[in-house]
């Protein structure tokens, strides 16, 4: 989600883009879905049941080098690939939060804290904007069948290697080749996003880099980062390990190398499939789901359609699918509604298109990637912008979406205050950071309720909803949702071994 990406609504070539995808794209994907969950028999409820995860399903069928693995697992913890060196990949996608981060809206570079007691504490940690996006969990990210990721899938695999790198992505052709799939594509953007991770320009070379769109290249963003690395002793022996092929000195370091790493980590250290669904599908013993969770199956297969998008092994399609979802905090600055402005005096695009924003195709608007489910009960707030904070309000949605969209009630995200904000601004030709003022901070917590406030821009979600509702009792709601619970992973309790106690760039660790 990087900064200038989000400035950058609708591209020219959009459209170009779609039209140099091969022209079965979508056909092929589904087949190789089909050919991985195969059907077989389900004496126990009668619709088809799918195969067992196996390792073939991962990267790598699962195994990846373990210096590979481990230096990844440093990284991945370590604030040394963040701007101002004070946040890490775990800090919004934490193992004591499920991968994720209990927030709406994650507060990123600046903020402190872990999960939903993150709070911008004083002035001097103000931030420049809420993460428009909400923090996914990252089970199972390592399997073959991700090959787009973010929820608009703005990176994303490309057979037809239009980029020498081979993946779309907002890098374009800066992106650089090597990177083993398309995880490691994704970790090379939240390290270049003002609000994630690099901070605001003029802070500190990274930061100022990625504003520029300089990110590839020796005075890119990327390689100011490897530079970082290159100069920790300890890293440069963790890449040797890692990279026997590719790296001898210090100056052979990368960061490709390092998403390499990260998404073997996360590929090894989030794999997902021991929950009790998972022994049901070995076994065939619907006992394993308990009788409200097998009576919860059924329904989900079956009469409640959650199958329709939640399909293969992981409960996705890995497609995109407009479903009415409520849009709350700062969006993406799509659109061209102007009533926030005349309410505020301040210029703001609030919506968030989704999909369209990658394909420039109508019938995209609002779309975004089916998530998967595994420990979806952990996972919360759900959506696209962390709207709902039950998993029986989210489920309820999806049976009605309409209707759920008119009623929504903002108060039931989970945004912390944004206490205290900066702005990048100048003084002749030097850049300054100024605090926002109180009345300014008020705008704000209007513009993270104004989409749903607004009647025009919620029947435009509506208009674009494919959801067709669905009526289900108390009871079967109930079901469904015990149903979720059975995809609950128990070894997700005892994540926290992988935080390490130390990282190689002596910063604090965040546990």
């Amino acid at each position: 989600m990087r900064h200038h990406d989000q400035r950058h609504d609708l591209r020219h070539d959009r459209p170009k883009r779609a039209a140099l995808r091969p022209p079965h794209a979508a056909a092929t994907a589904l087949l190789l879905l089909l050919l991985a969950a195969g059907p077989t028999a389900d004496a126990a409820g009668g619709e088809a049941r799918l195969l067992p995860i196996q390792d073939a399903d991962y990267l790598h069928d699962g195994r990846f080098p373990p210096a590979q693995v481990e230096l990844g697992r440093l990284l991945f913890f370590d604030k040394i690939l963040s701007g101002n060196r004070n946040i890490s990949c775990a800090t919004c996608h934490h193992p004591l939060h499920a991968t994720s981060d209990g927030l709406s809206l994650p507060l990123g570079e600046g903020a402190e804290g872990l999960g939903p007691d993150r709070r911008i504490a004083t002035p001097e940690e103000a931030v420049l904007d809420r993460v428009p996006r909400n923090s996914q969990a990252l089970f199972n990210v390592g399997a073959r069948e991700y090959t787009a990721l973010f929820f608009d899938g703005r990176v994303e695999a490309d057979p037809r290697h239009a980029f020498a790198s081979g993946f779309w992505t907002p890098a374009r052709e800066d992106l650089p080749s090597g990177l083993d799939s398309a995880l490691a594509a994704q970790a090379m953007f939240p390290v270049t996003s003002a609000v994630e991770m690099a901070g605001a320009k003029g802070e500190n070379p990274v930061a100022t880099a990625a504003a520029l769109d300089r990110l590839d290249g020796p005075d890119g963003a990327w390689n100011l980062l490897a530079r970082r690395l290159r100069a920790i002793p300890e890293y440069v022996d963790l890449f040797r390990a890692a990279y026997p092929r590719q790296v001898d000195a210090a100056t052979d370091i990368t960061y490709v190398q390092a998403a390499n790493a990260l998404a073997a980590f996360q590929a090894v250290a989030f794999r997902s499939d021991a929950s009790p669904f998972d022994d049901y599908l070995r076994t065939g013993d619907a006992a394993r789901l308990g009788a409200a969770g097998e009576r919860g199956r059924r329904l989900f297969y079956g009469r409640a359609g959650c199958s329709t998008c939640h399909s293969g092994k992981f409960q996705s399609d890995q497609r995109f699918h407009a479903i009415g979802m409520p849009q709350i905090g700062p969006g993406k600055h799509d659109g061209f509604d102007d009533d926030y402005w005349r309410e505020t005096g301040s210029v703001a695009r609030l919506e968030d298109y989704g999909r369209f924003r990658e394909t420039g195709r109508p019938g995209d608007l609002y779309a975004f990637r089916t998530p998967a489910l595994r420990n979806v009960e952990l996972t919360g707030p759900w959506g696209h912008a962390g709207t709902f904070a039950t998993l029986e309000s989210v489920v309820r949605h999806h049976l009605d979406p309409v209707a759920s969209l008119e009623r929504y009630d903002a108060s039931e995200a989970v945004l912390p205050p944004l206490t205290w904000v900066h702005e990048v601004a100048a003084t002749g030709s030097r850049l300054i950071r100024p605090l926002l003022r109180p009345s300014r901070l008020a705008e704000l917590a209007l513009r993270d309720t104004h989409v749903q406030r607004s009647e025009e821009l919620r029947g435009r979600i509506a208009a674009a909803n494919r959801l067709a509702p669905v009526r289900l009792s108390d009871g079967e709601v109930d079901d469904v949702v015990a149903f979720l619970g059975t995809l609950t992973d128990p070894t997700v309790k005892t994540l926290d071994r992988l935080v390490p106690a130390r990282v190689p760039s002596g910063l604090p660790v965040e546990d």
